[in-house]
């Protein structure tokens, strides 16, 4: 039996590279909010973002905890933007989905709604059925153990190292490790103790876990 019944597969700077800038365009929308709608003088929102984002896990958590924001009309606005300005659609990680013996689910701290957009860009919409968004981890987000424990519930998957999480951030793969998850990481080898994986983009995951690449039918002799 194959070891990983169930994938959670990260969105953003994990499923397109990090080198796109949206995510650096989305940090600028946080700056933007923090300074609009929750009135934080504009230099000191970079650092109070970075603040919440090492202390609470995302931005969004400071916020709500903090300034007791609507949620709903911080994601709304921090993903306002012309996707198609930064991302385009990926073949190569078009056909490694295709060639999963099991689904992926979208594991992310951001929404279903900004998860949609961008696998659409991306050209893999209709490949992926699942997504377990911030929404439905009840606003505990990465790097909390509970989302983890909540997304295993999700996927009804009672056994941890049945599942495999790929991230582009070791600190979001440490909780998944210690609850017995397989892990990967996307992006730079350097800084990646205690963790299974590492390659260099997502449409890299069969090369580093090939036990999750369907059967390839030999052509007769």
């Amino acid at each position: 039996m194959a070891r990983y019944q169930t994938l959670l597969l990260d969105l953003d700077d994990t499923v397109y590279p990090p080198s796109s800038g949206m995510w650096e365009a989305i940090g600028e929308r946080i700056n933007r909010f923090m300074i609009e709608a929750v009135g934080i003088e504009p230099a000191q929102a970079p650092a109070l973002r970075r603040f919440y984002f090492e202390r609470y896990g995302t931005s969004l958590n400071g916020l709500i905890q903090n300034h007791a924001i609507d949620p709903y009309a911080y994601l709304g606005f921090v993903h306002d933007l012309p996707l198609e300005e930064y991302l385009s659609p990926d073949p190569r990680l078009r056909r490694m989905l295709e060639d999963l013996v099991i689904p992926p689910v979208i594991f992310t701290n951001a929404d279903a709604a900004h998860a949609r957009r961008v696998l659409g860009v991306l050209g893999v919409s209709d490949l992926v059925d699942r997504i377990i968004d911030i929404v439905a981890l009840a606003w505990v987000n990465k790097p909390r153990p509970e989302a983890y424990r909540r997304a295993l519930e999700l996927c009804d998957q009672p056994d941890p190292r049945r599942c495999l999480v790929v991230d582009d951030q070791r600190r979001n793969l440490v909780p998944a490790a210690a609850l017995g998850m397989g892990t990967v990481l996307v992006g730079p080898p350097a800084g990646a103790d205690g963790v299974d994986h590492t390659i260099q983009r997502a449409s890299d995951l069969l090369l580093a876990v090939p036990e999750l690449a369907k059967a390839r039918d030999l052509p007769p002799d």
